[in-house]
């Protein structure tokens, strides 16, 4: 299996917020934000993958900043690190001004997905070799984050989540 790198997974959608999608103040609703980079996440696990996958879980979201009506809004998502059946896709969402056409950094979020076989069991995926600074970065903080959940979730014990201990012990 050929690892591959974060940019061949690298999928953008941009779409524009209209009426119907927000709350009382005009402003994009949470949920339409994370359905919209639940979808571009599960394309990028997909791609990575080349299999169907399924959402594990929704490890953080960040709702920064308010997204208007009207705004033209991109959700951009790459597979920060794979595992041998799942995989961390990092989440990058960008609002657009409506006048200037400045773009800005609104949101982020940090999916984790399955890739599965036509029965529903986990397949094992190709590695990722991160190439840029940033992809590195979110590459190792990866593996810190899945002990984290693995730790807070009983299923391995503090000696075993080394690369957490090693933050500790600088």
């Amino acid at each position: 299996m050929k690892a591959k790198t974060p940019e061949e997974s690298k999928t953008v959608l941009t779409d524009m917020v209209l009426p119907g999608e927000t709350n009382p103040l005009n402003n994009l609703f949470g949920g339409e934000l994370l359905a919209r980079m639940d979808r571009a996440a599960s394309i990028s696990a997909r791609r990575h993958s080349r299999r169907i996958v399924v959402t594990a879980s929704v490890n953080h979201v960040a709702f920064s900043r308010a997204v208007p009506l009207g705004s033209v809004v991109t959700v951009e998502a790459k597979v920060s690190r794979a595992f041998k059946t799942s995989m961390e896709v990092f989440i990058d969402v960008w609002m657009e001004d409506r006048e200037s056409g400045e773009k800005s950094k609104a949101n982020e979020a940090i999916y984790t997905f399955v890739a599965v076989d036509a029965t529903g069991r986990p397949i094992t995926i190709p590695e990722i070799i991160p190439e840029t600074d940033l992809e590195k970065e979110r590459f190792d903080a990866a593996l810190r984050r899945k002990q984290l959940s693995l730790l807070l979730a009983g299923k391995i014990k503090p000696s075993e989540a080394t690369e957490l201990k090693a933050l500790f012990d600088k």
